[in-house]
């Protein structure tokens, strides 16, 4: 097990504890400290994987979350086997079994790889759209083909053993990134007093000052990392998350950190969970991300021996790995001179080093001259050589710009090539709230543009790549994060010691994306721009020839930063290369954007302990265990658990329902109500808000007035609806369906947040902090006077359609005289924790008068008698408020075209035959019609017979003595007195009568008592 690319003199790994760990069936040393990347590359492993598409050989290219190839399957059981693991992240422990995700029958020798000699013809970019497209009977053959052959790893059959837990925090400052910049950032943070938490992805802090031979302070860089975290470990109110990554940052400064708690012990840990979500809510997040830094784009760069140039640094100085024997550098900057330096440091050759420049006087080229290493000027490597490794490369002179090759290509010998194109900042949090990253010349860069974010930045993220620059401004947005965070005053006399360091002096990096080739793109050996999803630079420009111009619809057409990948090390390089080909900048040309996940995230950190093999929340109303106890039987309505109806001994559910309903209709009925959505919605935008969502005026509400109001979809048809309350001219509570509470929140947060950012207007979601109980019937006023203080309930100063505030049962509350039955009506809201108490009192208030509880199914009795509608039911997504005869309910005055108004001019909602709301009286009194039943105007058609609406809801009415129902009949408005008929699926035919769908107290005279 010899270990043939390990050296002894460099490195952080601890040689008196080797592992041993299986790769692809053979066995293999580690050390700790290695991840499975640098253990493979010490063994002297080429190849670790097969492309996606052509399924050529692969080998590692990077050193952290950037790795593209190096995408393995790692776990010995199908219970613990875990799919598409980075090796450069996954530290090894002993025991290990990894293997690669494809490559059939191994990845050495893999048969798909015929293909992928003939990829550039049978394969080209949007193939999938221009083939197996013709016979269509084969299309399931083709279909199974294409499955087998896509795809990364594959999903391990058995339950996952492992536990997961979720954690929330709040803290003053989050810094994401822990290299140089968070350090600072961390420590300037945590001197002031502040609650500061600081993730970073690696198993250690220190980023890339980890490798680096620069000094600091006079000391070595790891030894300044050393010192700083212990200062860090000290602080009372600092929490540091290595082996953590900040997978998405969303609005309000809320960020989701995966911390992988287990995954570097071995592959099953008892007593710990695995992985552990944090859910952090940071006062301020500065973003310390660094840079990643970008390949060269050249003929065949894929091949395995081909790395970044600080990768190889990387495992040199922190791994003690070389990654090969003879190493020709290309680099378009004076930093990829570093490698160099570290290869001929750790005893092995350097073949040459090729810098596309034509004139470099930097310290680290004067320091390589002076050490006797070949260096072409004005070269670049335009083609490696090589089958499964690189053999070589063809070196050739080019033009000043880079663009072309100007003179003869001479071959050099190697078997490592490593490349420098310059850095491409980690915008990639940033841009997951929206923020548009902006390009800067200077450093051939996108960095993060504006936003509204309490963020802050420092280092590499923001194109700064001197070593003296990131630390300085780590301390200064450490420093200025907790003051905004309100630690000015009390940390006034701390001072940060100044951190120096020498940088080396530069000069100025040219902006290289393609190397060119002696031949044309399209002729030439592949340029690969995007390795995880084998996008050339051929294919880029065949995607523009096509017709694609903007640079999202390139990156879907050519696959360019799909996956796991995002883009990492390509998308730069690809976006110049589409530029170019358009003769455009990249400025005009663009970005693509980035969301959630940074890297992948497991399901099993995401649920948490909440999993099951089929789970559901359930949510319980303050008073449930008051419902429970009196024999209530439930039904689940949008997750909560609501009272069906309360059967007392020998009742049926008819027979409940029935005395209920005549219970609230005679004397007093309630209902826990508590699971209606509630949004609270405030700012002084928010009556216009309300103006331009509802389909009827807002402007003119007063404050302690309530309106019922209509919400319409772009295309015109009834959404949702409710009643909203007027709290203050600024503050409002609306009301919604109980299932549609979700739905609702999330309809409103999309307008405001992509239609009208420039409303000030905030909604949050209160439905669990309220308890609402309904109390309903001639004697609700009287129950309610019993217990009801500060508030005259007479119908002369609180009228139908308030709300007053009061004290119910000694508990502050808001009473609303709204009312969803028709009767005489008081919604009481308190805070959620007083719910059952009130409830109690109440019940206790309203015996003398047989206070009747009663659950969803009398509700909606009571409602249809009314011929109140229930979006979603009465509603099904293809009903406008006329349809539904509520054109009383639309605002026919109002400036703002409020959402759903232009749709309302089409033809097809003009029709007069469109499906209309009406009720229905079945000629046999006692016979209810199934919901759902068809209606036609013959019963005696052949089949299949003209359909001329539908039945939404049929109740028999205990209190009208016959049974009613509410439909949708085409022109039905025009049709009452009519008669249709429902056939049934047994045979049977009934025949109802078309009538108003106000079957009870037609003028409303009884709410308004």
């Amino acid at each position: 097990m010899s270990q043939t690319n390990r050296i002894s003199s460099k490195g952080r790994v601890n040689r008196s504890k080797p592992l041993s760990f299986i790769f692809n069936g053979s066995r293999y040393q580690g050390f700790e400290g290695d991840t499975i990347a640098s253990a493979l590359l010490a063994n002297g492993i080429d190849v670790v994987g097969r492309s996606f598409k052509y399924s050529r050989p692969r080998g590692i290219t990077a050193a952290g979350a950037e790795e593209p190839n190096c995408i393995l399957q790692v776990g010995s059981t199908e219970a613990t086997l875990i799919p598409n693991i980075r090796g450069t992240q996954a530290e090894l422990y002993d025991g290990l079994t990894a293997t690669s995700t494809n490559g059939w029958p191994n990845v050495e020798r893999d048969l798909m790889g015929a293909i992928g000699k003939l990829g550039g013809n049978l394969m080209p970019p949007g193939f999938y759209y221009k083939t197996f497209m013709y016979p269509e009977s084969m299309w399931p053959t083709y279909e199974k083909l294409i499955r087998k052959a896509a795809g990364l790893g594959r999903v391990p059959k058995a339950r996952d053993p492992d536990s997961y837990d979720k954690l929330n925090h709040h803290c003053d400052v989050l810094i994401v990134g822990g290299g140089a910049a968070g350090l600072a950032a961390a420590l300037a943070a945590g001197r002031r007093g502040a609650r500061v938490m600081l993730v970073d992805e690696q198993n250690e802090f220190g980023g890339h000052l980890l490798h680096s031979t620069q000094l600091i302070n006079g000391q070595a860089s790891a030894q300044w990392v050393a010192e700083a975290v212990k200062e860090l470990r000290s602080l009372p109110d600092v929490q540091l998350l290595p082996r953590s990554t900040a997978n998405g940052y969303y609005d309000q400064n809320f960020v989701t950190v995966l911390e992988r708690r287990t995954d570097h012990l071995g592959e099953r840990v008892s007593g710990q969970s695995r992985q552990r979500l944090h859910r952090i809510r940071a006062k301020q997040v500065i973003l310390a991300t660094g840079a990643h830094e970008r390949p060269l784009v050249f003929g065949n760069n894929d091949l395995p021996g081909c790395l970044v140039a600080g990768a190889v640094s990387t495992y040199i100085n922190r791994y003690g790995v070389v990654p090969g024997q003879q190493l020709v550098l290309m680099t378009a900057n004076d930093h990829g001179y570093q490698t160099a330096i570290d290869w001929l440091d750790a005893g092995r050759p350097v073949a040459a080093v090729v810098d596309s420049r034509a004139a470099p006087r930097g310290e680290r080229y004067q320091a390589l001259k002076a050490r006797g290493v070949t260096i072409y000027t004005g070269h670049g490597v335009i083609e490696a050589k090589g089958k499964k490794r690189v053999s070589g490369v063809l070196v050739a002179p080019l033009s000043a710009d880079g663009t072309q090759v100007t003179g003869k290509a001479v071959e050099l010998a190697c078997d490592t090539i490593a490349s420098s194109g310059g850095w491409s900042p980690v915008v990639h949090l940033a841009c997951h709230t929206g923020s548009k990253p902006v390009w800067r010349d200077d450093i051939a860069g996108f960095v993060p543009g504006p936003t509204v974010q309490k963020q802050r930045l420092a280092g590499g993220v923001q194109g700064s790549y001197a070593l003296s620059a990131v630390l300085a401004e780590g301390l200064a947005a450490g420093r200025e994060a907790a003051v905004a965070a309100g630690y000015g005053e009390l940390a006034a006399n701390v001072v940060d010691a100044e951190i120096s360091t020498r940088d080396p002096k530069e000069d100025a990096a040219q902006a290289l994306y393609l190397v060119p080739h002696s031949k044309p793109v399209s002729r030439a050996p592949k340029q690969f721009v995007d390795y995880q999803n084998d996008v050339t630079a051929a294919g880029i420009q065949l995607a523009v020839r096509e017709g694609f111009e903007s640079i999202e619809h390139i990156k879907r057409y050519t696959a360019m930063g799909f996956g796991t990948d995002q883009g990492k090390l390509g998308n730069i390089n690809g976006m110049a290369i589409a530029a170019q080909t358009m003769n455009k900048s990249i400025p005009e040309t663009g970005t693509t954007v980035f969301r959630p996940n940074y890297t992948p995230v497991t399901f099993g950190a995401l649920a948490g302990r909440d999993a099951h093999h089929l789970f559901d929340p359930a949510r319980f109303t303050p008073m449930h265990a008051w419902h429970v106890k009196q024999g209530a039987e439930f039904e689940d309505v949008g997750q909560w658990k609501r009272p069906w109806f309360f059967p007392k001994a020998g009742e049926d559910m008819h027979q409940a329902v029935n005395r209920e309903c005549v219970a609230t209709r005679t004397s007093v009925g309630i209902m826990d109500a508590s699971t209606l959505g509630k949004i609270d919605i405030q700012g002084a935008g928010a009556r216009e808000f309300l103006n331009r969502i509802y389909t009827n005026a807002w402007t003119k509400l007063g404050v302690g007035k309530c309106r019922y109001g209509l919400m319409c979809k772009e295309d015109g048809m009834i959404f949702d609806d409710g009643v909203t309350s007027c709290i203050d001219d600024n503050h409002f509570i609306m009301t919604t369906t109980t299932g549609g509470a979700a739905g609702v929140l999330q309809w409103l947060e999309l307008w405001h947040q992509t239609e009208w950012p420039e409303l000030e207007v905030y909604m949050t979601s209160v439905t669990d902090h309220w308890a609402t109980m309904t109390i309903s019937g001639p004697n609700s006023r009287k129950v309610l006077e019993k217990v009801a203080e500060d508030v005259d309930l007479s119908g002369d100063n609180f009228k139908f359609m308030d709300w007053k505030p009061a004290t119910v049962a000694g508990v502050a509350a808001r009473i609303f005289r709204i009312s969803f039955t028709g009767e005489l009506s008081f919604e009481i809201n308190v805070q959620a924790n007083s719910g059952l108490h009130v409830w109690e009192a109440l019940m206790e208030a309203g015996a003398e008068f047989d206070i009747t509880p009663y659950g969803t199914e009398t509700m909606h009795v009571l409602r249809a008698e009314k011929g109140f509608i229930i979006a979603g039911q009465d509603t099904d997504g293809s009903v406008t408020p006329d349809d539904m005869a509520m054109g009383w309910a639309i605002g026919k005055q109002k400036e703002f075209p409020f959402i759903g108004k232009r749709s309302w001019s089409r033809s097809d909602t003009k029709r007069t035959d469109r499906k209309q709301f009406v009720g229905l009286k079945s000629k046999d009194p006692k016979t209810v019609i199934p919901e759902g039943a068809q209606i036609v105007l013959d019963p005696k058609q052949a089949i299949p017979m003209k359909m001329e609406g539908h039945v939404s809801s049929s109740y028999y009415s205990a209190n009208l003595g016959h049974s009613i129902a509410l439909a949708l009949v085409k022109d039905g408005l025009q049709r009452t007195g009519q008669t249709v008929y429902c056939p049934l699926a047994d045979g049977r035919v009934l025949e109802a009568e078309i009538t108003s769908p106000i079957f009870y107290d037609p003028k409303g005279e009884r709410q308004h008592v």
